[in-house]
């Protein structure tokens, strides 16, 4: 397994790359930053500048304390984009080329031959055991700092496979008016995503704001060792905990240790999230962003492949939670 330090400056760059991004996309952060200007003037905006209004003004009969304004966010398809697959998917994808020539085991091993070839669809033709197997081999037998190396340089190089464009210009323009938007008016902002948790920590407080310690997701087991004198952690090739669906009020309480009052999502793999967070006495709000401009971004929901959203279209409405429309609520979706 690959455990070659990557150079100085080159980790330097990396980072410098991300630091830049950050803030080309978010700027400063600032109480005039609150009219989000990505969004046209809608019923999803306002239904969120709203709330946010109503919890923070003293002698609202809604207001909520600092402490408790707590929102979470899903990451894939809610803060970035996830078509045409998961990006940590495709980080997955690539890593296996890149290790392939410590495996040459891997050309005629199943899921890796056909990762080798290209063929990605026949690659995940095994279903979860496949991906599992691709991502234990990617993602264990490696100390975190090394894997947080890794993680920035392929965030900061790699390319989105049909726009072409890095990952982090495949971020939601509007989603971090909120996120930014939101933290200027006291609330506390956490990433809870199926996404891997080492995945995300390494350039989220960079690109969105979020430091990593607010940061929860699916995890690899891990343990503390003394390699040549030197304590690490390192990654195991075991699965520890998926941060899906039924997980993620789990994790949520185990994490933070607090029901959020907001809660945002794109799928179905949210609904829970929604659910145990609008479910909660006092003010709540649910928001599920519904892919809609196949001209912008793409428009999928009820048959996609990735990010299916069918009970939380059917249900949400009269839940009361808000859905974002993506064609005609933002009026950017993308960076310029």
């Amino acid at each position: 397994m690959f455990h070659q330090r990557l150079n100085a400056n080159a980790n330097a760059n990396a980072y410098a790359a991300l630091a830049a991004a950050a803030v080309l996309l978010l700027g400063t952060p600032s109480l005039a930053d609150t009219h989000l200007p990505s969004w046209n003037d809608s019923d999803s905006r306002n239904a969120i500048v709203s709330f946010v209004e109503r919890t923070t003004t003293l002698g609202s009969g809604d207001y909520v304390p600092a402490a408790e304004r707590i929102a979470v966010f899903d990451n894939d398809g809610t803060l970035w984009a996830e078509q045409p697959a998961y990006f940590q998917m495709l980080y997955m994808f690539d890593r296996v080329k890149e290790l392939a020539s410590e495996h040459p085991e891997w050309h005629d091993e199943e899921p890796f031959a056909s990762v080798l070839k290209g063929d990605y669809r026949n690659a995940l033709a095994g279903g979860t055991p496949a991906i599992l197997k691709i991502a234990m081999a990617t993602h264990g037998n490696i100390d975190v700092a090394e894997f947080d190396a890794v993680i920035s340089k392929w965030v900061a190089e790699a390319r989105h496979p049909t726009s072409g464009r890095p990952y982090i210009e495949m971020i939601y323009q509007p989603m971090l008016e909120v996120l930014q938007y939101l933290r200027a008016n006291g609330y506390q902002t956490y990433i809870v995503s199926g996404g891997g948790i080492d995945f995300m920590r390494p350039w989220t407080e960079r690109i969105y704001g979020i430091p990593p310690e607010q940061v929860v997701g699916s995890s690899v087991k891990a343990e503390y060792k003394v390699i040549d004198g030197k304590p690490v952690i390192m990654k195991l090739p075991d699965l520890n905990f998926i941060d899906d669906k039924e997980g993620k009020p789990v994790a949520i309480h185990q994490h933070i240790g607090r029901r959020p009052i907001m809660a945002f999502g794109n799928s179905d793999g949210d609904f829970q999230m929604l659910e145990w967070t609008t479910a909660g006495d006092g003010p709540r709000l649910g928001v599920l962003v519904h892919h809609t401009d196949a001209e912008r971004e793409w428009a999928y929901d009820r048959d996609s492949h990735i990010g299916q959203l069918v009970r939380g279209l059917d249900e949400g409405p009269e839940r009361g939670w808000v859905i974002i429309d993506m064609k005609n609520d933002w009026g950017q979706v993308f960076a310029e």
